[in-house]
């Protein structure tokens, strides 16, 4: 038997994530996990405490002031390049505590 219609694995891998309602937790998971320290670097990541995202905004708190304004001034920033890494619109705001 000939397929005519075969599909390469990664489409059917994205299209049964986004059926099933897992493919923005999975990217969420991504951007707070690897993006987050990719794009902020090593030493803001390291004074960050805890990272959520709540209706497509990303809740940071982070344990240095002086990091916080440094992170605040550049927002608008890091949306964009947070969002560029998992390659897909996961946030639209940064909120930082």
């Amino acid at each position: 038997m000939k397929y005519n219609k075969a599909r390469p694995i990664d489409d059917l891998l994205h299209e049964f994530l986004r059926t099933e309602g897992l493919e923005t937790p999975l990217l969420e998971h991504r951007l707070t996990t690897q993006a987050w320290p990719a794009v902020v670097g090593e030493y803001a990541a390291a004074q960050t405490e805890s990272l959520r995202i709540s209706n497509q905004t990303l809740y940071a708190r982070i344990n240095s002031p002086v990091v916080r304004q440094e992170l605040h001034m550049q927002r608008t920033e890091l949306v964009r390049r947070l969002n560029e890494f998992v390659d897909a619109f996961v946030i639209a705001d940064i909120r930082f505590s």
